[in-house]
């Protein structure tokens, strides 16, 4: 199967120098270098990179989700209608919404965007955010609760009459008045053992975050055994920021400039918001620096200076474009097929990639054709 590419729509605001977006300490952060150069998440900008991400031939871009972003539902659901052909991977948050509503929000979306609705599965793995929420469910529960939503969610997206008492999930007589005709693919990321089984059994296509490669198949190695299990087959895909350029040492340099900007002391209060987060996914980035700076080039090409201040996704591919395309083309190998990408600031990084590294791809046969237009 050949490789897909996606982009990432920054919701927290954008910058060319702020890599901490996406929690408190990045949105304090962008709030305090606004003067400087910030970009605000307004839909203007977002849908500047939206545009240029479908003229660039990404074929999905990432809605974020946290209490420090914009809506993901809202945002995608605004810029759907000033694009034609870009999908949007939209976070679904189980517990926080009714998984009834929740059906029925991406049916709707599906109706008034042409069926380009994609859903990221979103647990939590902060208990503090989550009781932001109002939701004081330990990890495990909120696990427990994403499989039953799952289940009843695709089931009245085929068109079901649902009764349902389960542990956290209960409904009687729930059926769509008008299911969607293109169901929305299912995608999930998490390195806990409840992460993983839920991924098996109810998504479509399971996520990681950029590790180097040996500990990227171990984890696929895990999924697939635990998709086996059950009867079913996953899509794979990583989630990766990218500093792409002509040379090697234009990236780099580009890298370090990133660096510079940051203090010790944001760096070790990042730091310790994140050594706090349950993700298990979260403590893996962290092994990957523990908080250093001497040493961020975790494996070749990928480097680790962005997860330094950033949650989440923290681990950036940094080269030529060449050298860029050989890295996916390496991940590529072991089996991930989706691609979400993203970089700083983020309308002008998609075309570097798009300009840069994706024909470095297709000369290589890895590129899928881009979807035709799902509105006329």
């Amino acid at each position: 199967m050949t490789a897909t590419l996606h982009w990432f729509l920054p919701t927290t605001g954008d910058s060319r120098t702020d890599l901490s977006q996406g929690n408190a300490v990045g949105a304090e952060r962008h709030r305090a270098v606004d003067e400087e150069g910030g970009r605000r998440p307004t839909i203007d900008y977002l849908g500047q990179i939206a545009r240029s991400a479908e003229q660039l031939g990404f074929d999905a871009a990432l809605t974020p989700t946290s209490s420090w972003c914009e809506d993901a539902w809202v945002v995608a659901s605004a810029l759907s209608q000033v694009t034609k052909r870009l999908r949007y991977l939209v976070a679904f948050r189980p517990g926080l919404v009714s998984p009834f509503v929740a059906a029925q929000m991406a049916a709707t979306f599906q109706r008034v965007s042409g069926n380009r609705l994609l859903l990221n599965v979103v647990t939590g793995g902060d208990d503090v955010e989550q009781q932001r929420y109002g939701d004081f469910l330990t990890k495990e529960e909120r696990y427990a609760r994403a499989g039953e939503e799952l289940a009843l969610v695709r089931a009245l997206w085929a068109g079901e009459e649902v009764d349902v008492d389960g542990v956290h999930t209960r409904a009687r007589g729930a059926r769509l008045a008008e299911p969607p005709e293109v169901r929305p693919l299912l995608y999930l990321g998490g390195s806990s053992s409840a992460a993983i089984e839920v991924a098996a059994r109810h998504c479509d296509v399971y996520l990681t975050w950029g590790e180097p490669p040996d500990a990227v198949a171990e984890k696929l190695d895990r999924v697939r055994a635990v998709a086996d299990g059950v009867g079913r087959e996953l899509r794979y895909g990583i989630r990766l920021h990218v500093i792409a350029r002509e040379t090697a040492e234009e990236a780099w340099a580009q890298a370090d400039r990133l660096l510079a900007g940051l203090t010790p002391e944001e760096i070790e209060r990042a730091q310790a918001v994140m050594r706090a987060s349950q993700s298990e996914g979260q403590q893996r980035m962290i092994a990957l620096h523990n908080g250093r700076t001497d040493n961020l080039e975790v494996s070749p090409n990928l480097w680790a200076g962005i997860g330094l201040v950033r949650g989440g996704a923290g681990t950036a591919l940094v080269g030529s474009y060449e050298e860029v395309a050989d890295r996916i083309a390496e991940y590529h190998e072991l089996g991930l097929t989706e691609f979400i990408l993203s970089g700083y600031p983020h309308l002008e990084e998609a075309y570097h990639v798009g300009e840069g590294v994706r024909p470095a791809l297709r000369r290589r046969g890895l590129l899928a054709e881009n979807r035709e237009p799902a509105l006329s």
